[in-house]
């Protein structure tokens, strides 16, 4: 990847970082909404909002932390980076375990369907807040910064071997 490319993907994964913590939140004040007053038309507005993003744009978050930012982080001889990327991607597919289920219930509510068991929806989004706040955690004290202080390194390795290429370029014997 060009340096820009890299650059321009750590920004998004970033990004969408803060996205999950935003409808995290969202969908805490949904929960309480729930349990508190009913959903109205802007609470089910709300929860297609929370429903889209998880169903979408998370989901391909996830994949290109599988693509782009996990192999090299695996192939460290560092057994604790390496654990701990295998405990994210088990955490992948424990949040998609939940999502399947989480998912149709916010749908339901985002239409008004009315058969939602409002006790297990609230299980169903505890539990899916509790595991992506966590993985969200470990990602960005851990992995996030060791992956870009790889790139950092790499770049930095291949200017200095173009430099050095350029400096050779220049010398005559």
């Amino acid at each position: 990847m060009s340096r820009v490319n890299e650059g321009e993907k750590f920004a998004a994964l970033d990004e969408c970082h803060r996205q999950m913590q935003q409808h995290l939140e969202q969908l805490r004040h949904l929960m309480l909404g729930m349990q508190s007053a009913g959903l109205d038309e802007v609470a089910r507005a709300q929860a297609a909002e929370i429903e889209k993003f998880f169903s979408g744009a998370s989901r391909q978050h996830h994949a290109e932390e599988e693509r782009s930012v996990f192999p090299e982080l695996l192939n460290s001889d560092q057994p604790e980076l390496v654990s701990a990327v295998r405990s994210l991607q088990q955490d992948h597919g424990w949040i998609e375990e939940n999502w399947l289920e989480l998912g149709p219930r916010l749908r339901a509510l985002a239409t008004g369907s009315a058969w939602v068991d409002e006790t297990e929806f609230l299980n169903y989004a505890q539990v899916f807040m509790d595991l992506v706040s966590e993985h969200l955690a470990l990602e960005e004290s851990l992995i996030y910064p060791e992956s870009k202080a790889r790139w950092a390194q790499a770049l930095q390795a291949r200017e200095h071997r173009r430099a050095q290429a350029g400096l050779a370029g220049l010398v005559r014997p």
